[in-house]
């Protein structure tokens, strides 16, 4: 039977916190798994996946219209998981929570439905080197389609971004700032709250791209005063094909709905067809209806681990990982910021980052190696690929020490 939640603490026991992921527990290649790819995408909980279990064998029904109990029962869990993540985020009204599958439709919803009616040949949007592809690609639709121009802001050798750089970057045709919360390469957190003050005194909106800075610290958006806020449920330590949209209440409103169908809509005739208000206008067809109950979990989940405990966790073991790596020889780090998440980017000379991937599996340790989505940043810093090691709520001390072990292992393969 599932423990109940962990309660806050001041002493952050992450042994007690790992029996909550049954994944741990697995053996690779016959070592013990050390999984430092969350990142990517994060291990779930019991509690998450006893709330979904528990959801469709006891309560599921397809959400709204339905008039019998269990519609009305998961019509009513539905919509106090919008509720919880209105309160996550800190939105003034549960109205401003548009449920999607991920991050990535999060933004090309913005895209398509916001910003492509607003688009003249010309018009501009400014984005940082470091942005990942799904802040990115959706913005060159615009620039092929209607003839939008990209406009970049670059990151120091360092990799911090200097909100007056981006201000910069804003000119009489800007008509969108799409910038990260957090890098997924280089663990930057970004002057966020600068950057919406300096592109509103120019009349600019901002959408953020929150998928790894919602996992690693606090957001309120009344305060960031963003426009519009993307997460992912994955990496939240729920399910996949969840994502969440934040969007200003008057944004949403103006904005024409992005898919049609089912739910989002008023009236349809045969001549005309009127659309639902926000959210419902974005949320066409059956939604993720038990990942939106998982995702709930997870966010109930780390509310009740602490929020402020997770994150000096996992930075401290992003700190130790990083002075471990500094320590060997070849081994070069991508990206020191002054304000860092718990995301390590390295290189080690004369092995590609695949090649060090691969040998750090067969030792236990799973890491990402490629361009992890962010080929403009892999160019500013003229390197093909990197390794990356991301840490979470779970990880610990000695498998930092195993990480370390292991590239040193892989050193001397190739020495």
């Amino acid at each position: 039977m599932t423990r109940p939640l962990p309660k806050t603490s001041r002493e952050y026991d992450v042994e007690t916190l790992r029996r909550d992921f049954p994944i741990l527990t697995k053996t690779v290649h016959g070592r013990k798994l050390v999984y430092l790819d969350n990142a990517a995408s994060a291990q779930k909980p019991k509690q998450v996946l006893d709330a979904m279990t528990t959801f469709m064998t006891e309560e599921y029904a397809n959400v709204h219209r339905g008039v019998h109990f269990l519609s009305a029962v998961a019509t009513e869990r539905y919509e106090a998981a919008r509720a919880r993540m209105q309160a996550f985020v800190g939105a003034a009204h549960e109205d401003e929570i548009i449920y999607t599958h991920g991050g990535t439709e999060a933004i090309n919803l913005v895209a398509s439905s916001f910003l492509a009616p607003r688009i003249e040949p010309g018009d501009e949007i400014v984005l940082s080197v470091m942005e990942h592809h799904s802040n990115i690609v959706p913005w060159h639709f615009l620039r092929e389609r209607l003839g939008a121009v990209l406009k970049w802001v670059n990151v120091s050798e360092e990799g911090d971004l200097d909100p007056q750089d981006v201000a910069r970057a804003i000119g009489p045709k800007t008509k969108m700032v799409a910038i990260t919360h957090m890098s997924n390469v280089l663990g930057t957190r970004t002057a966020l709250k600068e950057i919406v003050r300096l592109a509103h005194e120019k009349g600019v909106p901002v959408l953020a791209d929150g998928c790894q800075g919602a996992v690693h610290g606090r957001v309120d958006v009344k305060d960031l005063d963003v426009d519009f806020y993307v997460m992912t449920g994955h990496k939240l330590y729920g399910p996949t094909g969840i994502g969440i949209l934040y969007g200003k209440r008057a944004h949403l409103k103006a904005m024409r709905p992005y898919q049609g169908g089912g739910e989002m809509i008023r009236v349809v005739t045969r001549d005309n067809v009127t659309y639902a208000d926000p959210p419902m206008r974005f949320e066409a067809g059956t939604p993720p209806i038990v990942e939106t109950v998982g995702l709930a979990a997870a966010l109930g989940y780390m509310e009740s681990v602490g929020r402020e405990a997770m994150a000096a966790h996992e930075n401290a073991l992003a700190r130790k990982a990083e002075a471990g790596l500094r320590a060997l020889n070849g081994v070069k780090l991508i990206g020191e910021a002054k304000d860092k998440g718990p995301i390590v980017s390295f290189e080690t000379i004369g092995i590609h980052a695949h090649d060090l991937a691969t040998i750090l599996d067969r030792e236990g340790v799973a890491v990402r190696a490629g361009h992890h989505c962010a080929q403009v940043l892999m160019d500013r810093f003229d390197v093909p690929a990197t390794a990356r090691a991301s840490f979470a709520l779970y990880n610990t001390e000695e498998e930092v020490d195993a990480l370390i072990a292991a590239v040193q292992v892989a050193r001397k393969v190739f020495s």
